[in-house]
């Protein structure tokens, strides 16, 4: 299988490039799980499913600190058939995602519920893609009763969910989304939004 994320960060702010930088060295503890490639666009990162949302959360939180209004925008897939197998990408020992749908959903809600707090507040918007199952409507479906039982959900918006809390759950409530629903070893896509310390207020 191969899983990764195209990660773009956008802090507001003139001091634009010592946050992206700063940001991107959060990354350092992952790099020995990690493929990681930075260009003038985004971060490139690939490795183990279950890590790509931690790493994120790390790098989002490292540029959001400072306090100023940040958004980070990313592309992230697992299983899909374009790209070549990566041994680097093996899930961790002891992950199961291939359980009946109403067992998924009462173990991700179980895992966001455990989900350390940051004390960093945050929107997001996603919209999921279980492009490798048969039944993608089922899953879709699915992955929204989890998300109204995450305590984090903020409203369904046209072609996405909007999410709103503390950074550790939101990023552990996509995370769960990503990794749960689909089929375990198909194609499956997330794209999404966040947005920290915004002037905005809804």
């Amino acid at each position: 299988m191969f899983s990764g994320a195209q990660i773009s960060l956008y802090p507001m702010t003139d001091d634009f490039v010592e946050v992206i930088l700063g940001a991107i060295r959060a990354l350092e503890p992952y790099r020995p799980n990690f493929r990681i490639e930075t260009d003038d666009i985004s971060t490139l990162i690939v490795g183990p499913p279950e890590q790509l949302f931690p790493a994120m959360r790390d790098l989002f939180l490292a540029a959001s600190g400072r306090g100023v209004h940040c958004v980070l925008a990313a592309t992230v897939s697992r299983g899909c058939p374009g790209e070549p197998d990566d041994p680097i990408c093996a899930p961790i020992a002891g992950s199961n995602h291939d359980q009946p749908l109403a067992a998924r959903i009462a173990a991700a809600v179980r895992h966001v519920q455990a989900a350390p707090r940051t004390a960093q507040a945050v929107a997001a918007q996603f919209s999921l893609y279980p492009l490798g199952s048969g039944h993608h409507m089922d899953e879709i479906y699915g992955c929204i009763d989890f998300l109204k039982a995450s305590g984090v959900f903020d409203r369904s918006k046209n072609f996405c969910t909007k999410l709103r809390g503390d950074a550790g759950p939101v990023f552990a409530t996509l995370s769960e989304a990503f990794l749960r629903f689909g089929a375990p070893q198909g194609h499956v896509a997330l794209d999404l939004k966040i947005s920290a310390n915004s002037p905005s207020k809804a």
